[in-house]
C-alpha cells in the first residue's frame, strides 16, 4: 500500500515549493514520497527540483491529465452561467483557473493512499495521524471551511438544501487546500454519475470562482463519501487552527503553536506567491509566519537565506488585504 503526499505547482511556486518539500522530509521522513501534479506546462525549474530530492516526481501521465482535463470541461459545461462569470472577471474565455483542477489526477496516480497540501502550505508534524484516520474512512480533512458555505456552494441555489441535508453541510463541507483520501474515492463510474445529476440541473449549486473547491466538495458530499474532519473528531483540547490569517499562534523553535498546541500543517492563505518570491529575493517583506517559511525554505541551504537590511516592509498590497480582515470576511476564525 503505497503512502505520499501530493502538491499541485508550477514554477511561479518555485520558493513554496521547496519549504513544503522541506518541511515534508522533515516531519515526515527524508524518503516519505511527493507527487507534484503540474498546474500547467511550466515546470522546468521544479523538474530540476526533482532531480535534488529523490523521493520527488513530477507526475507526467499526460492521458491522465487530458482525461481530467477534458471531465472537467464536461462538468463545468454543465453549469448554467459559470462561462460568463468566469468572463467577466477574468477577461478572457474558458475555465476560471484551470490548472487547480489537477489535483483531482491524485485519484488516478501513483499513490494509493494519499495527503494532499496546497504549495502555499508546510506540514510541520508527522502527517500519521492522517493516515491513521484513513484506515477508517476515506477522506479526511482537517479545517473550518464549514463556517464559510459561500465559498463552496452557491447558498443562493434554491436546490441546494434538495441535494444535500443541513447537517451535512455544516459538518461535511471542507477546504481543497489539504485532505486525505484514498486513491479509488472517485471512480471512472462516479464521473458518470456526477455528470449524469449535473446535467439534469444539479450545476447551478457550483461555486465557479472556486472551481477546484465546490466540484471536490460537490464530489465527495454527492456520492457520499465516508469522511471525517479532524476539526470534529479530535478532542476539542487538541484542535488547532491551519491558516496564517489566524494572528495569535506562536512560532517557537520552527513549530507554530495555537495556544500551545503545536500545528499539524499552516496554510498561508491569502499571501501571494509574488511576495514570497520578492522575500527571498532579499526584500525585507513582512509576511505573518515568516521565520517557519524562511526555516524551510532554506533547510537545505542556510547560507543561501536571504540577509535583509533597511526596513520592515508591510506586505499589503492594493490587491491583498490584511490577513485578519480576509479571515473574518471569510468566517474561518476559529
Amino acid at each position: 500500500m503505497s503512502r505520499g503526499i501530493c502538491t499541485l505547482a508550477n514554477d511561479y511556486v518555485f520558493d513554496q515549493v521547496v519549504a513544503l518539500i522541506n518541511s515534508i522530509e522533515a516531519n515526515a521522513g527524508k524518503d516519505f514520497p511527493i507527487v507534484i501534479y503540474p498546474y500547467d506546462d511550466c515546470v522546468e525549474r521544479l523538474k530540476l527540483l526533482a532531480h535534488k530530492y529523490p523521493q520527488v516526481q513530477i507526475f507526467d501521465d499526460l492521458k491522465t491529465i487530458e482525461r481530467w482535463d477534458k471531465r472537467v470541461q464536461d462538468i463545468w459545461a454543465t453549469h448554467p452561467s459559470a462561462s460568463k462569470k468566469w468572463l467577466a472577471v477574468d477577461n478572457k474565455p474558458g475555465i476560471y483557473r484551470m490548472g487547480t483542477h489537477r489535483r483531482l489526477c491524485a485519484f488516478d496516480g501513483p499513490l494509493d493512499r494519499f495527503i494532499y497540501m496546497d504549495a502555499d502550505t508546510l506540514l510541520l508534524q508527522s502527517p500519521h495521524l492522517i493516515f491513521q484516520a484513513l484506515e477508517n474512512v476515506d477522506w479526511v480533512t482537517y479545517d473550518f471551511q464549514y463556517k464559510d458555505l459561500s465559498h463552496v456552494f452557491d447558498i443562493g441555489s434554491s436546490k441546494l438544501l434538495n441535494i444535500f441535508s443541513q447537517q451535512k453541510l455544516k459538518s461535511q463541507v471542507f477546504c481543497s487546500g489539504f485532505f486525505g483520501a484514498k486513491r479509488d474515492v472517485v471512480s471512472k463510474e462516479d464521473i458518470h454519475f456526477y455528470l449524469d445529476k449535473l446535467s439534469a440541473g444539479e450545476a447551478e449549486v457550483l461555486y465557479p470562482m472556486a472551481p477546484d473547491q465546490t466540484v471536490l466538495n460537490y464530489f465527495i458530499l454527492r456520492k457520499p463519501v465516508n469522511s471525517a474532519n479532524l476539526a470534529f473528531t479530535l478532542p476539542s483540547d487538541q484542535v488547532t487552527g491551519n491558516c496564517v490569517t489566524s494572528l495569535h499562534f506562536q512560532e517557537c523553535e520552527n513549530k507554530v503553536l495555537d495556544k500551545g498546541i503545536p500545528l499539524l500543517y499552516l496554510h498561508y492563505i491569502g499571501v501571494p506567491s509574488k511576495l514570497f518570491s520578492r522575500l527571498c529575493k532579499g526584500e525585507n517583506i513582512d509576511i505573518p509566519y515568516r521565520d517557519t517559511f524562511l526555516y524551510y525554505r532554506y533547510l537545505k541551504e542556510p547560507d543561501s537565506k536571504p540577509k535583509f537590511r533597511g526596513r520592515l516592509v508591510s506586505g499589503k498590497t492594493r490587491t491583498l488585504s490584511l490577513p485578519q480582515k480576509v479571515f473574518r470576511r471569510l468566517g474561518l476564525l476559529k
